[in-house]
């Protein structure tokens, strides 16, 4: 099957356009997996190391604070329009372009879930949790 030029066009739009509503939320509260509190925060580190990785790529970075996920910190989830939301755990400021990729990944995957095939490996092994999105209905089988 053929595309016309405007049609290829139409759908980089539509990619780019679905980037611009990921959003990656990431815990400033974390203290890490050994709870010492530090200045500062392993989680703070982790939220401004994704602040700077996202820089220029259409993916928000917001901080929060507390995911509790404790025993797993320093902790993010990312989720895009329509997607599930995807909690990862034992992460640091290395990850950070990590969690980038996972978002844009996430934010074009069609069917709202985050691929395995491509996905960074720190998304792989420290995957803790993924929630449906909020309108998500099984199909029954």
């Amino acid at each position: 099957m053929a595309f016309s030029a405007n049609e290829i066009t139409d759908q980089a739009a539509d990619a780019r356009a679905a980037v611009d509503t990921a959003t990656i939320y990431v815990c400033v509260t974390c203290r890490g997996p050994d709870g010492v509190v530090r200045d500062p925060l392993p989680g703070q580190l982790l939220a401004a190391a994704t602040v700077a990785a996202a820089q220029g790529s259409g993916i928000r970075v917001r901080p929060i604070r507390c995911l509790a996920n404790c025993s797993r910190g320093p902790s993010a989830a990312m989720r895009a329009n329509g997607s599930w939301t995807y909690i990862f755990g034992g992460l640091d400021a290395a990850c950070a372009p990590a969690l980038v990729i996972g978002a844009r990944m996430l934010a074009q995957a069609l069917d709202g879930i985050l691929p395995w095939r491509g996905r960074p490996d720190v998304l792989k092994r420290g995957l803790c949790a993924r929630t449906p999105p909020l309108d998500f209905n099984e199909d029954p089988e």
